[in-house]
């Protein structure tokens, strides 16, 4: 419990992330924002049990932290009439929210990656559904120097493409989802090491859009990403929350990957999904789209 800012906070049983109780997001005042602005700079994750945000209350919360990538996005099996969705294979919306469930950064194949998100929970099914974390910084720590090293020389092409196409959800050219995310362009380039513009901390930048390591074979290519991922998404570098109505996440895009899990998607689950814009400088990529 930390008594130097006026609410709860209790660190989770992971190398990042705590619960936060004793506060009221939509009602904070500027004080209260910067305290917590630095124990979100610490924990990486924030978990908000019992908020029940408005969206309007949402948005406002989220803008406090920078503007926004895009406007409150719902991500959600339910069709506007209150139907859910059919789980058919071509339904470009479910594929997008099957493609969630591998690990992922948000934006990297976009110019600019994004610098965190606000994410609340409306509607969850009874079991399963829940959202996965996985800490980058501490991946990075537990990797021996020598493979630091070389993973400090090394960047991979990002792109939403690439990895819907690699789970097998390839998207219809006139299908219901927006496409946002999808380029014809060449994709962005990120070092395989991020450092943190705020706190100066290296993590690693993988995820399931990552691929082609320049100057590397792409069967070599591919399996430093994956044995990168394998190694970096395991306990106590991990964190699973399963939700309930009126929760809230706040997550540092920066140094953390996000998952969805698999759930019966005959049951309905609908979150809403705020993406804070990352800074120009800090976030933008080697290379990106015109």
């Amino acid at each position: 419990m930390n008594k130097s800012v006026p609410f709860e906070v209790q660190p989770l049983n992971a190398t990042f992330g705590a619960i936060i109780t004793g506060i009221r997001l939509a009602d904070i005042t500027d004080t209260q924002f910067q305290q917590l602005y630095q124990v979100w700079l610490n924990y990486a994750l924030l978990i908000f049990p019992g908020q029940n945000l408005s969206n309007d209350e949402q948005t406002a919360f989220a803008e406090r932290f920078g503007e926004l990538e895009f406007k409150l996005a719902p991500i959600s099996n339910v069709l506007k009439d209150g139907s859910v969705r059919s789980v058919d294979a071509n339904d470009d919306v479910m594929k997008i929210l099957k493609g969630n469930m591998g690990w992922h950064a948000d934006s990297t194949y976009m110019p600019v990656q994004a610098k965190g998100a606000v994410f609340t929970a409306h509607v969850v099914p009874d079991e399963d559904g829940e959202t996965g974390w996985a800490d980058m910084r501490a991946a990075w720590d537990a990797l021996d120097n020598a493979t630091q090293s070389r993973l400090e020389t090394l960047s991979a092409y990002h792109s939403l493409h690439y990895s819907q196409a690699k789970a097998g959800f390839n998207q219809s050219n006139d299908g219901e989802y927006s496409g946002y995310g999808f380029h014809d362009d060449n994709p962005p380039l990120r070092p395989l090491v991020k450092v943190h513009p705020e706190t100066g901390r290296k993590s690693l930048l993988i995820g399931r859009h990552a691929f082609g390591i320049p100057g590397l074979p792409e069967a070599d290519s591919e399996q430093i990403l994956d044995d990168l991922m394998d190694f970096a998404c395991q306990e106590p570098r991990v964190y699973y929350h399963h939700w309930q109505p009126g929760d809230v996440a706040l997550w540092d895009n920066r140094c953390l990957l996000h998952r969805a899990c698999m759930w019966n998607m005959t049951e309905p689950r609908v979150m809403y999904h705020a993406r804070i814009r990352g800074d120009d400088v800090t976030e933008a990529a080697q290379t990106a789209q015109a």
